[in-house]
């Protein structure tokens, strides 16, 4: 049986950039178990990179030193973002949440977008979204009902948000809420940059049941604005690269934890 060998620093180094490209800010922590090295390695990596002039360091943490604190272009000219095994075992594992007759609130992102496709057997859905790209992808599904919340529009993340899309979605009766983030860990529960999302995803999580989908790549991140904590949700849907401090803490505030096992494929 042969072992995968160690990466040098060189091969860390990029790695912890290919991270903070898609999240903006790590922990060390997290940084930690993605790796599979000490807290002190990890220590010097960042000190290099920073000497560099590539990160900067935080509390706990690390963050881009050209990152201003906004989430990441979704970037879904590919198609080849909704693919990546992960998100998309995170997907199904969720919509087998989904049972015929639902109403449900699908938030902005690729992740929730990458469950469209696993709804497509389900009888008299009616799906709630603030995001355009889902609004397209159920295009090819006309027996969803769908119903976009309209608002204020993020053309980088093409999705709307604010107080007119949270009266939208007030209005309706939710069975089901399944609510993305880009950050997640137990100190914080689930964070946004904008104050905009944070005033949609609580209408959400008064749904009758309210589920974060969230691979595990994002936990131990946040942002400025809090939107819950993690109790507040009744089911986490991430995947097995969770780490052992995030299954931890979603089993001890009493939530249902979900992992799904990705398939084996380019992530």
């Amino acid at each position: 049986m042969t072992s995968t060998p160690p990466l040098i620093p060189e091969q860390r180094h990029q790695e912890i950039l290919r991270l903070l490209r898609s999240t903006g800010v790590l922990s060390n922590r997290h940084i930690v178990d993605v790796l599979g090295v000490s807290h002190m390695t990890v220590r010097r990596d960042i000190a290099a990179l920073e000497e560099a002039g590539q990160v900067v360091s935080v509390q706990g943490g690390v963050r881009l030193a050209d990152w201003k604190g906004t989430e990441p272009p979704r970037e879904r000219r590919s198609r080849a973002v909704l693919e990546l095994p992960r998100k998309r075992a995170v997907a199904e594992r969720a919509a087998e949440l989904v049972d015929d007759e639902m109403t449900l609130f699908l938030d902005a992102g690729t992740t929730c977008e990458a469950m469209v496709p696993f709804l497509s057997t389900r009888r008299g859905l009616t799906v709630v979204t603030n995001d355009f790209f889902i609004v397209t992808a159920l295009l090819e599904y006309p027996e969803i009902e769908t119903i976009h919340t309209g608002g204020l529009v993020d053309t980088s993340s093409g999705s709307s948000s604010g107080s007119i899309a949270a009266a939208t979605l007030g209005e309706i009766s939710l069975d089901s809420a399944f609510l993305s983030t880009g950050t997640w860990d137990l100190s914080h529960g689930v964070t946004t940059p904008a104050t905009d999302k944070v005033v949609l995803k609580r209408v959400a999580l008064e749904a009758t049941r309210s589920v974060l989908v969230a691979d595990s790549t994002k936990f131990g991140t946040y942002e400025r604005f809090k939107v819950a904590p993690l109790d507040a949700f009744d089911v986490i849907v991430s995947d097995t690269g969770l780490p052992t401090e995030g299954r931890e803490a979603v089993e001890g505030v009493g939530v249902d934890l979900l992992l799904a096992t990705p398939a084996e494929g380019p992530e």
